[in-house]
């Protein structure tokens, strides 16, 4: 009787700090852009949990990686071409980390840009007992969910060193600490738009990401280098809010644009009907005859 009970209080500890994981993510998006609450106030085990905004922060591109071939990278071999998608997890996790992973897929998918193509992505684990070979085998089930050819050449996934793991946490504002008892970290969950050059540019958080939010976020981080004209009007239209970590309409721009295509609209209307009177045949009267 003892190996289930202690195995059901494990679960039930690991659904309780999953609750209070996704709790810490909500409480961060109506909070300023930071996060995680006040350290006094966070729960147990939880003080050191959080995401603080680190926007137009530089990733530092010497950190040393391995990828999921076991071959030594740096954060800078990957910068300089393309917006890029960076996610911290950790490929043990039981909990948020796959819903993490699958949200992500679940939302390139419905994203017309393709990974290796207009984007990439670089997930990194921040747990430095992980190795290349376990990375290898995440990378093979979630780029084999994301489905398009090509994505293999553009999703990285990564394990590092202490050094490197603590610096690039501490660069992004990615707040964790392990639970001894159920031999799990806590942590919060976001991912993190990059500039080609490696600059911060957007935080969503969560484990569903809305396509719209991520593809406007691809679009500005990549300084207009991909995208269309649908996309410049739609980044007039909605701004990236820091303190939810969504885009939001702005209104005045909303009316300003819709003040512009109503005058082009009548300007038009009137165009037409100028080019109407001058094409009509004139009616003209018979020589010798008086206009009544």
């Amino acid at each position: 009787m003892i190996g289930p009970i202690r195995k059901n209080s494990m679960f039930a500890a690991r659904v309780t700090l999953t609750i209070a994981l996704l709790a810490i993510s909500a409480w961060g998006q109506m909070n300023n852009g930071i996060m995680s609450p006040p350290a006094n106030s966070r729960p147990p085990r939880l003080e050191n949990v959080g995401i603080e905004q680190r926007l137009d922060a530089q990733v530092p591109p010497d950190l040393t990686f391995r990828d999921e071939t076991g071959k030594a990278v740096k954060l800078g071999d990957y910068f300089g071409r393309k917006p890029m998608i960076l996610n911290l997890v950790y490929y043990n996790c039981t909990m948020l980390c796959g819903e993490a992973l699958a949200g992500l897929a679940g939302a390139m998918r419905l994203v017309k840009f393709d990974v290796g193509n207009e984007f990439d992505v670089i997930t990194v684990s921040f747990d430095p007992r992980e190795t290349p070979e376990i990375a290898a085998a995440k990378k093979k089930d979630f780029v084999g969910r994301y489905g398009r050819p090509g994505a293999a050449a553009g999703w990285h996934f990564l394990t590092g060193p202490p050094e490197s793991v603590n610096a690039l946490t501490k660069a992004v504002g990615f707040q964790y600490q392990y639970d001894p008892k159920i031999n799990q970290f806590a942590h919060a969950t976001a991912i993190m738009v990059l500039t080609p050059q490696g600059r911060i540019s957007r935080y969503f958080y969560g484990v569903d990401f809305p396509p719209k939010d991520l593809r406007m976020g691809l679009v500005e981080a990549s300084q207009g280098k991909i995208g269309n004209a649908v996309d410049a009007v739609l980044l007039y239209c909605y701004h990236y809010n820091p303190e939810t970590g969504k885009y939001g309409a702005v209104v005045a721009n909303i009316l300003r644009l819709g003040a512009v295509v109503t005058i082009l609209i009548l300007g038009t209307f009137l165009f037409i009907l100028w080019r109407m009177e001058r094409s009509a045949p004139r009616r003209t009267l018979p020589s010798g005859a008086r206009a009544s």
